[in-house]
């Protein structure tokens, strides 16, 4: 059937879909969620239908994604038809029975996720499905693989190729800024790719962002890499492991993660990498509560890695507390940038320092701890990261003090004396987005204790830091309720952490990191 297209001047968030009124779906024999098959000239593409009561008789309603792809104009004829529903959903629907998927079907899945010929609503039943059922190693590999295999790689022609990665839960960790020179600067190959926030106050590619360009190219990267041996860019714009940008889309209103080995994993995969430390943060705070948890994660990690040809070591770290001081996307910047040129809070520099240590000795360098601290006191560390933000694009002579912070600042005190007994990660975290991060690069938080400080009575906890007074004041009325750090004189007093139900709810907060 010939169908008018009504080109609409906006996109679908990357999604086919098309809109028909009733009458026109009806002649073709499609429902809202069917799908159709549109062709122009040489191009043909599959979109999902979205039925419009009040749009036009014989036209077809086309976003941006679909129009640029066909190369149409508005008002020009297209040929629709009604289309098969995709392969994929039988073997989505024997995963929600609980069945065990094989390569195929799974790959089946993936390919059809990826070139949009599965709805959101088919997509969250997948996810859900594997969230209930859980999935088999077998399976974790497949979609390993799968989602690699529908994306671009990046392929340096070296060994090894090192890379770090956490699976997030902290606010305030920066140490990527600080691993990937370390490492770099003895010689090593560490092509850093990074996500955006997702939940946190601020995403690696956020933090770096305030130093030099993130947003490059593949063959950018090359380049940045052939000149300082490292790169700390943003991996969304590579269209590395594409699928798992879709499934994450998916995964965070649902609140749920079932995803996470082969999320993180793929990518690994996608850009070469042979050896990889993975960070587990892990307590109260964190996304990871419990040891065993931890291990247990671990243990998954590595075999995950030995079948896709990558060589894994997992450290457990201290989650119950931010890394640093610092928390939202310039003011970690300014901490991190610190950190590398020896004004550095001991935790940073410990951790930075024990994880590049790690992936030092993987590829058989000893004492590597010892070997990470040398660059770091050394200065081989700093100039190395310098090499790397002039080769991005950025000013290779910034200083901590050049990147710019919100300009509307206000302390949270302390209202008795006492010790720092816990620090709530998940809390902090929410005020400094109220206050506008990361969004709001300068927006965040400025720790001023840390577990264990004793304090008196209107010492400062933390500054809060805004760019806009309204998100200032929204940020201090949450701190107020939420109070995300406890204090007590003595151990034994402080016996009720909380009571259920109480007159203020707030919202669980979902992790999601990548």
């Amino acid at each position: 059937m010939k169908l008018k297209a009504k080109l609409l001047d906006i996109q679908a968030g990357g999604r086919r879909i098309v809109i028909l009124d009733d009458s026109t779906a009806s002649l073709i024999g499609v429902h809202s969620s069917d799908r159709v098959k549109i062709t122009h000239k040489n191009e043909e593409l599959v979109a999902i239908v979205n039925i419009a009561g009040n749009f036009p008789h014989n036209y077809i309603g086309l976003y941006q994604e679909i129009s640029s792809k066909l190369g149409l104009k508005d008002g020009e004829f297209v040929e629709v038809e009604s289309a098969e529903r995709p392969e994929a959903l039988r073997y989505v629907q024997a995963k929600i029975h609980g069945e065990r998927l094989r390569k195929k079907e799974i790959e089946t899945i993936v390919k059809d996720v990826v070139e949009r010929h599965l709805s959101d609503i088919e997509i969250a039943s997948f996810i859900t499905a594997l969230y209930i059922h859980k999935l088999s190693m077998d399976e974790i590999e497949a979609l390993s693989k799968a989602m690699v295999k529908t994306g671009s790689t990046l392929s340096l022609n070296k060994s090894p190729v090192l890379d770090k990665h956490s699976v997030g839960g902290v606010p305030g960790d920066k140490t990527s800024i600080l691993i990937v020179p370390i490492i770099a600067a003895t010689g090593l190959v560490i092509p850093k790719t990074s996500s955006r926030a997702i939940t946190s106050p601020a995403g690696t590619a956020d933090r770096v962002e305030t130093l030099c360009p993130v947003n490059l190219t593949i063959e950018e990267i090359k380049e940045v890499v052939k000149k300082t041996n490292g790169c700390l860019v943003w991996g969304g714009a590579l269209d590395l492991a594409p699928a798992d940008d879709i499934f994450i889309q998916v995964e965070y209103p649902l609140a749920i993660d079932p995803l996470l080995l082969p999320s993180i994993m793929s990518k690994k995969k996608a850009i070469g990498a042979t050896h990889v430390v993975l960070d587990i943060p892990t307590g109260r705070g964190a996304k990871i509560k419990t040891i065993g948890a931890a291990n247990a994660l671990a243990h998954d990690f590595i075999d995950l890695g030995k079948r896709l040809g990558i060589e894994v070591q997992c450290a457990v770290t201290f989650g119950e507390q931010p890394i640093g001081y610092a928390i939202g996307p310039a003011l970690e910047a300014r901490e991190a940038l610190s950190a590398i040129m020896g004004k550095s809070p001991a935790d940073l520099r410990e951790k930075a320092t024990i994880l590049a240590g790690i992936l030092l000795e993987m590829v058989n360098i000893k004492n590597g701890k010892q070997k990470a601290e040398y660059l770091l006191k050394s200065g081989r560390a700093e100039r190395k990261l310098r090499d790397i933000i002039e080769a991005q694009g950025g000013n290779r002579k910034i200083l901590p003090e050049d990147i710019e912070v919100g300009d509307k600042q206000a302390e949270i005190i302390a209202e008795k004396e006492g010790r720092v007994l816990w620090i709530n990660n998940r809390n902090l975290a929410q005020i400094a987005r109220e206050a506008g991060a990361p969004k709001d690069r300068g927006a965040g938080i400025i720790l001023k204790v840390k577990l264990g400080k004793r304090v008196k009575k209107g010492d400062a906890l933390f500054e809060i830091y805004a760019e806009r007074t309204t998100k200032l004041n929204a940020a201090i009325k949450l701190a107020e309720k939420l109070q995300p750090i406890g204090l007590s004189k003595k151990l034994e007093e402080r016996m009720l952490i909380d009571r259920i139900p109480k007159t203020i709810m707030h919202k669980k907060v979902f992790t999601l990191e990548r």
